[in-house]
């Protein structure tokens, strides 16, 4: 069995002993020096949802660890590069650092550039990332394997803030009305793949309206998702008590445990 070298090392608050830690383990531990970019990339995406998850429920000590696994993924990712002489950490903190600058030129810029409120900062912000990167089209730069409501909200916004929008919310919901009234027309029919375009539509027309108002899809969706959890949860816990199971039970007494989970709970 081949000899491990051992190496000190302490934690402490300074980045490049941060780097130092990462190095070591890459050339040194077997599962560290085995794992690749695709290897770890489904693992920085739970990092996230993690770290938002902290964010939800207020936890500022746990979104503090969760930072710290979300910067790990960066500096893995870095350690990977530079192994392979693609780019190494300097060049990442010099990238992001060079984009903040150049897309606020109302802050850093020696030109004219004025933005107001944060809508105007946000159109300047797509108009320069697109004069950088040469894209044909604005939507581009939304991410594919985004979830849904979010992606379809960043394509509203990124297509809004060149022009292609409503002005108001109530503009966007006679659209959304027509949807409701085509994704009914299709549920009555047999035609599946029909019933989910119109589903899709109405989804995105949904989107719209509350984008418009102001509302967030994706974070409207997980706060209802997590309240319907904490109200099913109850009623699993109450019936618990009672040594019965849901399956066990009447839809009448789930329904009247859930405007208690409600009166409750919230």
């Amino acid at each position: 069995m081949e000899q491990q070298t051992r190496f000190t090392a302490a934690p402490s608050r300074k980045f490049d002993d941060l780097l130092r830690v990462m190095h070591i383990l890459r050339n040194n531990c077997p599962w560290d020096r085995k794992q690749t970019h695709e290897s770890i990339r489904d693992l920085m995406i739970e990092e996230v949802y993690e770290a938002i998850e902290a964010i939800d429920e207020g936890d500022m000590d746990e979104l503090k660890k969760e930072l710290g696994d979300i910067l790990l993924h960066v500096v893995f990712h870095a350690e990977m590069a530079q192994e392979s002489a693609s780019f190494d950490m300097g060049d990442v903190i010099y990238a992001i650092q060079d984009k903040l600058i150049s897309r606020h030129p109302h802050v850093f810029g020696d030109n004219d550039t004025v933005a107001g409120d944060s809508e105007v900062v946000k159109q300047n912000w797509e108009k320069i990332k697109q004069r950088e990167q040469g894209r044909k089209s604005v939507l581009q730069g939304v991410p594919v394997h985004l979830p849904g409501l979010l992606r379809a909200q960043r394509m509203q916004e990124k297509a809004g803030a060149v022009g292609f929008d409503w002005q108001t919310w109530p503009e966007a919901w006679k659209k959304l009305d027509e949807e409701i009234s085509e994704f009914r027309e299709a549920l009555e029919t047999n035609e599946r793949d029909e019933q989910e375009r119109e589903f899709g539509d109405l989804l995105f027309s949904i989107v719209n309206v509350g984008r418009l108002a102001g509302l967030d899809a994706e974070n409207a969706l997980r706060t209802t998702n997590n309240k319907f959890l904490r109200r099913f949860s109850y009623i699993e816990e109450s019936l618990a008590k009672t040594g019965r199971k849901t399956s066990e039970s009447t839809l009448e007494e789930m329904d009247a445990l859930w405007e208690e989970a409600k009166q409750k709970l919230g």
